[in-house]
């Protein structure tokens, strides 16, 4: 009896020892958080440090505000003392993920860590294989929040390194290009669909609210940002992809891969943006691809091949074929620009403009099919007027639709205000409006163009 009092004794003094220690915690916890949002972190270091020892699991505010405090830490601090803060930050992550897993995603914070070591590899002593293998084993492990797009960018970069320095093949070098461009596509898809909501709303004359307006200025934002990476790592590959390094690469690897649908997708539209299609090993790859996995994305390949060959009417069966396979409305939208280019280098200006308005239907946020547009409608300029004010008119054609690009593509913003100035430099000046009176005067444009335009009222 006495042994079973006393054990209840020692777990009622246990718990009254647990309850004050964790109202110590919430007590001293209250006053660093308040000190860490005035900007005090230094103040704020010691009380947060007993807490972090003693009540891992209390708050999350604890790894929240830590992260903010160790982050001034090593703003202000040198040399090893700078090298300690930074450990430290990188292990209070880990306690995040112990103590907290279901809010520390792997792949977020994990790039986070590694995205710290290398911005301070030098004072780390940390090698291009140390800091490629830190972001190689977190992609692995989670890809699926691994969305930063720095440390998308840096992972891609030290591959190059590695690659430039002899210590990665360059089928390896190809292989991370494909597989870190799919994701950052993922992901631009992913808020592209997010923002397209948006833009319906807007379209259909219903207004934002402030929490929609910040989440649209949000999708923007990143939107940028991926557009960004893409266009890094695309430059970072530059002439390490060029056709002589890419077909004797690919043949070797051909028979080894020839049923693995995923290499064949990536060789053939490696060779294809590569413009090394004229290269019979194209063909192969292409029929490969399509007898391996048929679907929407092989007919369009076997119509880059017809369309090569000059079997245009054939080509663009299997280009519509593609199209009418496609269910995702994204997809569909990319198809439907790729076809629209193809028409649009082939000098098919009008088909190309349906194949861009479908894409515009089913993906508003992507500006490319407007100024893909204007710059047909610019091109047709001269031929699609009866006299030289009227042809030039054209150009007021063009500037509207290069501006509706800035306007739904927040990627595009400045590309589509360099091609509007360009458009209405070309178009009639305010004294020619004057001078033959045809201010408010609206011009039917003929041939395929087939719009109307009206001319400005000089004020």
């Amino acid at each position: 009896m006495k042994t079973k009092i006393s054990l209840f004794v020692l777990v009622l003094v246990g718990l009254q020892i647990g309850f004050a220690q964790e109202n110590e915690c919430d007590t001293k916890l209250q006053i660093f958080h308040q000190d860490v949002k005035s900007g005090n972190t230094d103040a704020a270091y010691d009380l947060w440090m007993y807490v972090r020892k003693n009540c891992p699991k209390y708050s999350l505010a604890i790894y929240t505000d830590g992260e903010k405090i160790l982050t001034d830490k090593i703003e202000k601090s040198s040399g090893s003392e700078k090298v300690d803060f930074v450990n430290d930050l990188v292990k209070l992550w880990d306690e995040r993920a112990e103590n907290f897993p279901g809010k520390t995603p792997k792949g977020e914070f994990g790039a986070q860590a590694c995205q710290l070591i290398y911005e301070h590899r030098d004072l780390l002593k940390k090698t291009d294989e140390d800091l490629y293998k830190c972001f190689d084993e977190v992609y692995k492990t989670d890809k699926e929040t691994f969305t930063n797009p720095k440390s998308l960018y840096t992972y891609f970069s030290l591959m190059v390194q590695l690659f430039d320095a002899g210590k990665k093949p360059g089928a390896e070098l190809f292989s991370k290009y494909d597989d870190v461009s799919d994701k950052v596509d993922d992901e631009v898809e992913n808020y592209s669909r997010k923002l397209n909501e948006l833009i319906q709303k807007m379209d259909e004359g219903s207004k934002l609210t402030s929490k929609e307006e910040q989440y649209k200025k949000f999708y923007e934002s990143y939107l940028r940002a991926y557009d960004q990476i893409s266009e890094g790592i695309s430059g970072l590959l530059g002439d390490r992809a060029k056709c002589n390094i890419l077909i004797p690469i690919y043949t070797r690897d051909f028979e080894e891969n020839k049923a693995n649908s995923l290499w064949l997708k990536r060789a053939v539209s490696r060779m294809f943006q590569k413009e090394c299609t004229d290269d019979p090993l194209y063909e192969k790859l292409v029929i490969a691809y399509d007898k391996v996995s048929p679907s929407a994305e092989t007919k369009y390949w076997v119509g880059t091949l017809l369309m090569r060959n000059g079997k245009e009417t054939d080509a663009m069966d299997y280009f519509q074929q593609s199209y009418e396979l496609t269910t995702d409305a994204i997809d569909k939208s990319n198809i439907a620009m790729r076809i629209g280019l193809i028409l649009k280098k082939k000098g098919r200006y009008s088909a190309a403009r349906n194949y861009f308005n479908d894409a515009l239907k089913l993906n508003p946020s992507n500006g490319k099919p407007h100024l893909a547009i204007a710059d047909m409608y610019a091109d047709s300029a001269n031929d699609c007027g009866d006299t030289n004010f009227n042809k030039r008119a054209v150009y007021w054609l063009a500037a509207d639709e290069a501006q509706k690009a800035g306007r739904v593509d927040p990627t595009l913003k400045k590309h589509a205000e360099a091609s509007v100035a360009n458009y209405l430099a070309k178009a009639p000046t305010k004294t020619e409006i004057f001078q033959f009176e045809r201010g408010g005067e609206v011009i039917n444009i003929g041939c395929w163009i087939n719009r109307s335009v009206t001319v400005p009222r000089i004020k």
